[in-house]
């Protein structure tokens, strides 16, 4: 990316070698770690000073109920708003989000709830939507073949008929598997996944589960935004908690249970003891 960082300044989707955080020993720095994110549109506040991390290798599932927030956080760090304030470290350093580009040179994927799919192209062609591989100014249809290809056979995706059939022939769980792949393509470290199970049956939903452990396995981030708490108990390692803008528990899901969940999501906090835990909750 083309651009100039000021002296002392965090460059924009890449790395500002002179600001990262101080290590604490023997922690693990998390892939991406926000520190105080505040934002607001007019006198609406719709963030207040959140910090998040969300480790390599790990499921972190973000929960809250409707204006909790979630959806603001998870723009915010796609690029698609600006914070007001706070920090945002990638990999330990410093870094600047102020757009969808500068997200993704730092190699964060989103898939939103509506998929951002073509219903009128095929899966090599949605795959590849604004991307294409060119071959002396013609488009190398047998190199995209190929790595779409890949990259579902890598996600374990064997259910589609055939890469060359449109998306409007595929089922819910089928769609979000392209969505899905789509998004890691791009040697992406960081997925973050909008209501994934929404509107989906049992066999579909099962699919999309099975989808995200495998993103896991690959060892890439995933952050879960989903009201379903079976979802998030099946898949999640880690919780974190919005509530009217702000975190209000985050810890690792050994921490919780399901009715912990509900009562920091609906009063900011809870007294429930959640046997074999060994852990008490993060809160901010």
């Amino acid at each position: 990316m083309n651009v100039m960082a000021e002296p002392n300044e965090p460059t924009r989707g890449v790395t500002a070698g002179e600001h990262g955080p101080t290590a604490v020993p023997g922690a693990a720095e998390p892939l991406l770690r926000l520190r105080g994110i505040s934002k607001h549109f007019g006198a609406v506040q719709a963030l207040y000073g959140v910090d998040l991390d969300l480790p390599d290798g790990q499921v972190t599932a973000l929960c809250g109920d409707n204006g909790a927030g979630k959806s603001v956080l998870t723009k915010s760090i796609a690029g698609i708003h600006t914070v007001d304030a706070g920090e945002i470290f990638w990999q330990g350093r410093q870094v600047h989000i102020a757009s969808p580009k500068d997200s993704a040179a730092l190699g964060i994927e989103t898939v939103y709830q509506d998929l951002a799919l073509a219903d009128n192209l095929d899966i090599v062609q949605n795959m590849f939507l604004g991307r294409e591989r060119l071959s002396h100014v013609l488009l190398d249809e047998d190199s995209m073949e190929r790595a779409a290809a890949e990259t579902l056979a890598s996600l374990h995706v064997t259910t589609v008929r055939s890469i060359r059939q449109p998306v409007a022939t595929l089922s819910g769980g089928q769609r979000q598997a392209v969505a899905v792949a789509k998004a890691v393509m791009w040697n992406s470290k960081l997925v973050m996944l909008d209501e994934p199970t929404a509107a989906l049956g049992v066999a579909q939903t099962r699919m999309v589960l099975d989808l995200i452990l495998r993103l896991k396995e690959h060892g890439l981030a995933v952050m879960l935004i989903s009201h379903n708490l079976n979802d998030v108990f099946e898949v999640a390692d880690r919780i974190a908690i919005l509530r009217l803008g702000r975190m209000v528990s985050q810890d690792a899901i050994s921490a919780f249970d399901r009715q912990s969940v509900v009562d920091f999501m609906t009063t900011g906090a809870s007294s429930r003891d959640v046997p074999g835990s060994g852990s008490s909750h993060e809160r901010n």
